[in-house]
Formats: structure tokens, C-alpha cells, sequence
């Protein structure tokens, strides 16, 4: 199976061949920051990195795009909404809202959390869990928060 950096690469060339200078920016951009990223930390591309670093532009990418909102850009925000969709293809995918849901009351029971207070006791046991790559730490946070008092 390819890695994500692979993957992304082969993509890279698709859209130079399909003359799709959207998609084609946009990866390229993803590229060079993946490389960027292996050259800051002196190490080797791998899909840790590559992961990582995916997620770090879709979410500026997301900041971006309320703030162009905000300021009533809806250009800006088509282009940041078109570059989103092309890069959460190399993301894994995130556990639905339900199972979510679920894994944090139980998270919560585990660990006895009774306050907002002790919300760090149930974010460290949920990055301990199996299931912590699935997890987007930002939807679990408002859920801890709005499940304890």
C-alpha cells in the first residue's frame, strides 16, 4: 500500500496531466510543507509527518476560511473550501460524531471526571485509547466540555 506522501505525489502528477492547475497548487503546496516539515524536524517523510502535517494546513485553511467569512470574501472562501476538499483526501478518516460520542461518556466513567476541571484526566485517556488517530481532538474537547459540569 502506498503512503500518504506517495499518494499525494502520484495525485500531483494526475492533475499536471489533466492540466487541473487547481488541484495541481494545491498539492504542490501540501508538498513542499511536507518537505519543509521533514527538513524542520531532520527526519525522514513518513505518514506520521505527512499526516500530521495535512492536518496542520486543513485546519489553517479552516481558520482562514471563517475569518474570509467573516469579512464577506465569498471568493476566498470558495478557493479555501475547493483546497480543503482536495487535501482531507490524504487524512484518515475520523470516528462519526455517535461512536464519538460514546467513547468519550465512557472515557468519562473510566476516569471519574466530575468537572470541567478534570477535563486534561479525560483528553489524556482518550489519546491512551486505540482509537486516537481517529479522533478530532477539537469536536472531543466541546463534547467533554459540554458533557461535564
Amino acid at each position: 500500500m502506498a503512503s500518504v506522501y506517495e499518494t499525494l505525489r502520484a495525485d500531483i502528477v494526475a492533475a499536471m496531466k489533466a492540466r487541473d492547475n487547481a488541484r495541481a497548487l494545491a498539492l504542490r503546496t501540501m508538498d513542499a510543507a511536507i518537505q519543509r516539515a521533514a527538513m524542520d524536524a531532520n527526519k525522514p517523510i513518513d505518514d506520521a509527518l505527512a499526516t500530521a502535517t495535512v492536518r496542520k494546513a486543513v485546519k489553517n485553511l479552516s481558520d482562514a476560511r471563517a475569518e474570509f467569512e467573516k469579512g464577506g470574501r465569498a471568493d476566498l472562501v470558495a478557493a479555501n473550501t475547493t483546497e480543503i476538499g482536495f487535501l482531507e483526501k490524504y487524512l484518515p478518516q475520523t470516528l462519526d460524531p455517535a461512536k464519538l460520542d460514546a467513547l468519550i461518556a465512557e472515557v468519562i466513567a473510566a476516569t471519574g471526571a466530575a468537572s470541567k476541571k478534570e477535563m486534561g484526566k479525560v483528553i489524556g485517556a482518550l489519546k491512551q485509547r486505540p482509537e486516537a488517530a481517529l479522533i478530532d481532538f477539537g469536536a472531543a474537547s466541546k463534547l467533554i466540555q459540554a458533557k461535564l459540569p
